[in-house]
């Protein structure tokens, strides 16, 4: 099996979630585009050193590369769900010890959600509790 066919060998990092997010969201790009969103919308960095990145993803399983056209086009060989449900999982059991429901106190005592999303959490709740 090629590299490039394999599951992802690991969790991405901070940077290679920085792709992913512009790819889940805009769909195939180039690593131009890719570049150009992440100078635009995240930090500054070079094209080759993003090229590099998009490559090692490939290599990882996290990316998919379509060579068919002279640009090559790039996407995610993850899906978004199921990558953030993971991730989200880890955090859990690491910060939180296994308890989501630690993770939920911790976000409702966060002063940074808005009136609307505390809403939005205390019907979630409130259904949830209903079942």
């Amino acid at each position: 099996m090629k590299a490039k066919d394999k599951a992802p060998i690991s969790d991405p990092t901070k940077s290679e979630l920085e792709i992913l997010q512009i790819l889940w969201k805009a769909g195939p790009s180039t690593a131009r585009f890719v570049n150009d969103e992440l100078n635009r919308s995240t930090r500054k960095v070079i094209y080759m050193s993003t090229l590099k990145l998009m490559q090692i993803m490939v290599e990882k399983g996290l990316l998919k590369k379509d060579e068919s056209q002279f640009k090559h086009v790039y996407f995610a060989a993850v899906e978004e769900e199921r990558t953030k449900g993971a991730l989200l999982d880890r955090v859990i059991d690491t910060i939180f010890g296994g308890s989501a429901g630690s993770l939920l106190m911790q976000l409702m005592g966060n002063k940074k959600l808005s009136k609307k999303e505390m809403d939005e959490y205390q019907a979630l709740i409130k259904k949830i509790s209903e079942q």
